[in-house]
């Protein structure tokens, strides 16, 4: 565990703190999240952790504070802030190196009886190993003899065991979790998109005046049917699908320039035939197939990068049929290419058929029934000139093709 030292504080003014998850091995049981620290559009600090899937421990991973903000009191916030995130849950620190030995001979524990390191394992063990933490206990001990810190070596518990008689007496008490994955023809799924729409589609699809479902309509017109994100993770919810765009936001080195719309596209749970090769974690999936994937959209939600707290929503009845882009254009399948073009939008003839316009349904019923109450508005109110009155109907901005072809984002 790595960190800074004390020195200056950090101005409250500005600083954002954010929790979202870490999509770690598929070997992970515990659930690995990120506590990430911002000020202003910078990223300052990060704290990495796993969470027991009951809530009642946590294993720390790494805590690192980016070279500009050090020594402003970043670490002790971020730690604090573990804590009072979890305020009932075990802490296992694990091994400090030399940074994080130092910052921690510094740092005032806000509860430290709930620290692995200071109760006997008898109290722990069904969550550690007894003998790992014994070890990472023994590592950080060395460290503080080696550099002369004192490390809060009083509230450090002493086993007064051998490893090898520990591991005998507390080996039976540990109980690994089961390991849990994702079934993706069982739920929905979530996967989000960053787009820079042109200023007309932007002031549309966020104007909350209009219809949304012409509004998400018209989004996933320029987003592209058959161009949904190869590189996303599809998430079991919906707010996961937005936390994988903001930290893509805080994490962007050339970030785009525009306002950005993060778009999390809501998918049907996926038929058990045409489930493609995936890597399936505890609350996402990432699909590894290199080709195309065909998939039915059951929702839209959209908001503003900088707005997070308005968000528009929408439910597709019926669905509406789209696909995953293939990695790339020649790896697309024969349905694909006769339904897509190379874009990733819809050919002509894939926006008729048999069913003409039967995934506009709702936004043409909505349209018909502003077209009569107008009508009937015109019919009772008085005219003062022979002219007659006209009824304006909002219409969608055309979406046009955007540059971006099957996988890439805007």
């Amino acid at each position: 565990m790595a960190a800074d030292a004390e020195a200056e504080r950090l101005p409250e003014e500005g600083l954002a703190l954010w929790l979202t998850d870490w999509k770690v091995s598929t070997s992970s049981r515990w659930r690995g999240r990120h506590l990430v620290a911002s000020i202003g559009s910078s990223v300052a600090g990060q704290l990495d952790f796993f969470l027991h899937p009951d809530g009642q421990a946590v294993k720390v991973a790494m805590l690192r504070v980016h070279p500009d903000f050090q020594r402003r009191g970043l670490a002790t916030v971020l730690m604090d802030a573990l804590y009072a995130a979890h305020p009932t849950a075990w802490i296992n620190h694990g091994f400090r190196t030399e940074s994080g030995a130092r910052w921690w001979n510094g740092y005032r524990e806000p509860a430290p009886q709930r620290n692995v390191h200071n109760r006997p394992p008898a109290e722990w063990a069904a969550y550690f190993d007894a003998v790992d933490v014994a070890l990472d206990k023994a590592h950080n001990a060395h460290q503080n003899r080696y550099y002369g810190l004192d490390g809060h070596r009083e509230a450090v518990y002493r086993y007064g065991e051998r490893l090898e008689t520990e591991a005998a007496l507390h080996a039976a008490a540990y109980r690994p979790v089961p390991l849990v994955r994702v079934d993706p023809g069982a739920q929905p799924l979530h996967g989000a998109a960053r787009l820079v729409l042109p200023p007309e589609v932007h002031e549309y699809v966020h104007d909350r005046a209009q219809d949304p479902h012409a509004r998400a309509s018209a989004l996933l017109e320029h987003l592209g049917h058959g161009n949904l994100p190869r590189e996303a993770y599809w998430n079991t919810t919906r707010q996961a699908a937005f936390g994988d765009a903001h930290h893509e936001d805080l994490f962007d080195r050339q970030p785009p320039k525009g306002l950005l719309t993060h778009v999390v596209v809501t998918l049907a749970p996926l038929p058990a035939p045409a489930l493609p090769a995936a890597r399936l974690l505890a609350t996402s999936v990432e699909f590894e197939h290199q080709g195309d994937l065909a998939v039915d959209v059951a929702g839209l939600a959209w908001r503003q990068a900088d707005r997070p707290y308005l968000t528009h929503h929408v439910d597709f009845a019926p669905h509406v049929a789209a696909a995953i882009a293939p990695a790339r254009a020649q790896q697309a399948s024969a349905a694909y290419r006769a339904r897509y073009d190379e874009a990733g939008f819809r050919r002509a003839a894939a926006t008729g058929g048999g069913r003409p316009f039967a995934d506009r349904a709702a936004q043409i019923q909505a349209m018909a029934e502003r077209l009569l109450r107008g009508q009937a508005a015109r019919a009772w109110t008085p005219r003062s000139s022979s002219a007659p009155a006209q009824t304006a109907v909002p219409q969608p901005p055309a979406t046009g093709q955007g540059p971006q072809g099957p996988g890439r984002r805007a």
